[in-house]
């Protein structure tokens, strides 16, 4: 399919990893058609992730609760309803004057599809496998290839399929001044000396199945800082701070709370500026993957090698031997996968990664 001076829209409004794993295709596209005019349709609240990226040329913020979220109610689920109608008027008096040729839904919902139908024309692609009758919407489906499991090799079928080559250097986050700006000030404000080994840590993630324990935390911060003379930066967005609070609360150390300070993409440019990252199965995690930082992420409940750190140089903590590994359960009353992680393996899985001691 030759997309040469043609208009691509990208569907993958959410969540942070996912946008960050769909970035390599997308890059792809344009340094093989550089022509070719791309727009993405993304959550407002994610916007700042794609806006200094040169290979996009136009974002379609949108606003609609996500039903997604284990704590969503009837409540919720009314409110997407509504807002999904205002947002597809919106979209598609957007689309009627200018309509894109190629429509890539790499999100699979059926609310993608919907999205997608509001392109008037147009060639609609989506994943074979997806679910919510999202195939109902596609004039073209992809077939990801027999064993594929990791999300990144899943979207980057569809490069495959329009022949596309990917290459290393497709595999990055364009970061642009301002963030690194937000990042610096951000860490000459908190007192962090260039002296000092910067770890960035992120506890917090959506599923409660995920998170490791507050104790097994501080034990491992205070231990980056007292043995490893580390500065220790506890990430996070601002709904999770009361998390992060707790887990201050029980250390012996003061490290820097990074929870809701900054932009999503100034989050992403402080990570950038760490010497590694450490945290449990989150999107800032693919983030640091992205930047080519070493990442040690704490796994249960998921699994690695479908929506793990992609690339190499990465470690995977997990307790292995339960049969109920990789439940992809979002309520658990044992969480023994989680709870079974030493803050002293962790740490020493940092040293023997980074070469530390």
């Amino acid at each position: 399919m030759d997309l040469d001076n043609k208009r691509v829209l990208i569907i993958k409004p959410s969540s942070m990893g996912d946008i960050i794993h769909s970035l390599p295709l997308v890059h792809a596209l344009k340094r093989h058609y550089p022509s070719c005019h791309v727009g993405w349709v993304v959550q407002k609240n994610l916007v700042s992730l794609l806006e200094a990226d040169p290979n996009i040329d136009r974002i379609f913020p949108i606003d609609i609760p996500s039903t997604s979220e284990p704590s969503a109610t009837v409540r919720t689920y009314v409110s997407a309803l509504s807002k999904t109608v205002t947002c597809l008027k919106w979209l598609r008096s957007k689309f009627a004057d200018n309509p894109y040729d190629l429509v890539l839904d790499l999100h699979a919902s059926f609310r993608s599809g919907l999205i997608g139908i509001m392109n008037p024309g147009g060639v609609r692609l989506g994943f074979a496998e997806a679910k919510e009758l999202n195939t109902f919407f596609q004039s073209k489906v992809i077939h990801c290839a027999p064993n594929t499991l990791h999300a990144v090799d899943k979207n980057l079928s569809f490069a495959k399929y329009l022949q596309i080559n990917v290459e290393a250097i497709d595999f990055q986050l364009f970061l642009g001044r301002d963030a690194g700006v937000e990042a610096s000030s951000f860490l000459e404000q908190s007192g962090a000396s260039h002296k000092n080994r910067l770890v960035y840590a992120n506890p917090a993630t959506r599923w409660a199945t995920k998170f490791w324990n507050e104790r097994a935390w501080a034990e491992l911060a205070d231990k980056l800082v007292l043995e490893l003379n580390s500065i220790v930066i506890l990430g996070g967005a601002s709904a999770e701070l009361h998390y992060v609070n707790r887990i201050v609360s029980l250390m012996c150390q003061k490290p820097i709370i990074g929870s809701g300070r900054l932009s999503p993409i100034g989050a992403a440019a402080l990570i950038g500026a760490s010497d590694v990252y450490v945290g449990v199965d989150s999107g800032p995690m693919h983030i640091a993957a992205l930047l080519g930082k070493p990442v040690v992420a704490l796994f249960g409940p998921t699994d690695p090698a479908k929506v793990g750190p992609y690339g190499r140089g990465h470690s995977i903590i997990r307790v292995e031997g339960l049969s109920c590994l990789g439940c992809r359960k979002s309520v658990c009353n044992d969480k023994r996968c989680m709870n079974g992680i030493s803050a002293e393996r962790v740490f020493e899985e940092i040293k023997r990664l980074m070469k530390w001691n």
